[in-house]
């Protein structure tokens, strides 16, 4: 099974998520509300979950193996390593035009 897009649909910049995030598998299958989350060890995603009872949260849709939550992880965090690098960069100085005195 090939990641065949990423998309980052929301990015915050306050509170411990960062963002929402979509994967789509073979051009045919897509996850939704994938989160990107800041935890004490650095970011980390969390899978699309639905609330259970008195506030336990079980996955909707997940990855049955580590190397494939690593390249989930791995294609997410290029993207959006690559949102934020566009997000924060200068804007490069503009020439400089002189006014024409009249």
């Amino acid at each position: 099974m090939e990641i065949t897009d990423v998309r980052i649909r929301k990015i915050g910049d306050d509170g411990k998520m960062k963002a929402v995030v979509s994967v789509t598998f073979d051009d045919e299958f897509v996850v939704h509300d994938i989160k990107i989350i800041e935890g004490q060890n650095g970011l980390f995603i969390a899978m699309p979950s639905r609330k259970m009872g008195e506030g336990d949260f079980r996955d909707i849709a997940h990855p049955l193996t580590s190397e494939t939550r690593n390249r989930i992880k791995d294609a997410i965090f290029v993207k959006y390593e690559d949102l934020l690098e566009v997000k924060f960069e200068e804007p490069e100085p503009e020439a400089s035009v002189e006014a024409a005195a009249y």
